[in-house]
C-alpha cells in the first residue's frame, strides 16, 4: 500500500509538516510514514570514520586523527538519538491530528537518494518550505526543495510554518495539457473533495481563454465541486498571489511543468520564486 511520506528534520516547519501530513492521511485514509534523514556527508557512519585512521600516515599526530574520529562517532550517535526523539514527538503530534497508521523511520544518506528509493511507495510527499538551515528566513527555500520538485514524479504538498486545515483551494489553470491533467486529478481527488474550488487563469480576456476556463469549470462542477472561476490579467506569479490574498484562499494547486506562461515560472529559478513567495501551502501535481 502506498503511503503519505512526511519529511521531518526538527526545524520550525516540522510541526506544520506533521499537521499537514496528518490532514492528508486522514482525508485519504492512507498510512503516514514520518521520515528523518541523517545526511551522510554531515554524519558519516562510524565504520566510514574509522577507515580514515588507516588511510593517512600522520606519524606522531595520528592520535589527533583518532580523537577526531571518536568525535565524529559521538556526533553520529547523538544525531541518531536526536532524530529518534524528533520522530517520537512528530508521531504523537500527527496522531493527535488524526493521522492513520503512523510509522516512523530514520535513514542514513542523502534526502534525494532516500526519496527516490521510496518513490514507488509514495502517494503524497509532504515537506516544509524551510529546513533547519533556513528556518529564520521567511521567504527562503530548504536546500533540497527545488531538487525534490524537479526530480520526483509524485504529488508534493509544500507547507509553511503555520499550517491550518484548508477550507478552500485554487487551481492555477492555463489550458495546457499539464494543467488539464492536474484538473483531472483534482476531479478524482478524495483529498480536495467537498472543498470550494477557484479556477484561476492568468491570460488575455478573449473567447478562446474563456472557452478553456468554462470547460474546466464544467469538469469540476460535473463531479460535485462548488466552483468559482476567474480570468485575470497580469504577470502570472504576482497575479495568482494577489488573487489568493483577495479571496482568502487556503491552498494553491498547480500542475507542475506546463507548456505556457505558467511553465516559465515553474522551471529553473522561477520554480523557487513561486514557492518562496507563497503565503499558503502549495500542492504540486504531476
Amino acid at each position: 500500500m502506498t503511503k503519505i511520506i512526511a519529511c521531518i528534520d526538527g526545524s520550525i516547519t516540522s510541526p506544520s509538516v506533521c499537521k499537514a501530513s496528518a490532514w492528508v492521511s486522514a482525508k485519504l485514509q492512507a498510512p503516514l510514514d514520518l521520515l528523518h534523514v541523517l545526511d551522510k556527508t554531515e554524519y558519516p557512519k562510524p565504520e566510514n570514520s574509522k577507515n580514515l585512521s588507516g588511510n593517512i600516515g600522520l606519524g606522531s599526530r595520528e592520535h589527533l586523527l583518532e580523537e577526531l574520529v571518536k568525535l565524529d562517532e559521538k556526533r553520529g550517535r547523538l544525531a541518531l538519538e536526536h532524530g529518534k526523539n524528533i520522530l517520537q514527538d512528530a508521531r504523537a503530534l500527527a496522531q493527535q491530528h488524526g493521522a492513520v497508521e503512523v510509522t516512523t523511520h530514520q535513514r542514513h544518506g542523502g534526502l534525494m537518494e532516500t526519496l527516490s528509493d521510496l518513490q514507488d511507495d509514495t502517494r503524497v510527499l509532504v515537506l516544509g518550505r524551510q529546513g533547519q538551515a533556513h528556518e529564520n528566513e521567511t521567504h527562503s527555500l530548504g536546500s533540497h526543495l527545488e531538487n525534490v520538485i524537479r526530480a520526483l514524479n509524485k504529488p508534493i504538498l509544500i507547507t509553511l510554518p503555520d499550517f491550518k486545515t484548508p477550507q478552500n483551494f485554487m487551481i492555477a489553470y492555463d489550458g495546457s495539457e499539464t494543467a488539464t491533467k492536474a484538473l483531472e486529478k483534482v476531479a478524482k481527488s478524495d483529498l480536495l473533495k467537498e472543498m470550494p474550488a477557484h479556477i484561476v487563469m492568468v491570460a488575455e480576456d478573449d473567447n478562446n481563454h474563456q472557452a478553456q476556463l468554462n470547460s474546466a469549470v464544467q469538469r469540476l462542477t460535473g463531479v460535485g465541486f462548488d466552483v468559482t472561476a476567474a480570468l485575470i490579467q497580469g504577470a502570472v506569479e504576482p497575479a495568482l498571489h494577489q488573487y489568493q490574498r483577495d479571496n482568502d484562499i487556503d491552498l494553491l494547486v498547480m500542475g507542475a511543468y506546463g507548456h505556457s506562461r505558467i511553465r516559465q515560472f515553474l522551471v529553473g529559478s522561477n520554480t523557487a520564486k513561486m514557492v518562496r513567495m507563497s503565503d499558503i501551502p502549495i500542492l504540486l501535481l504531476r
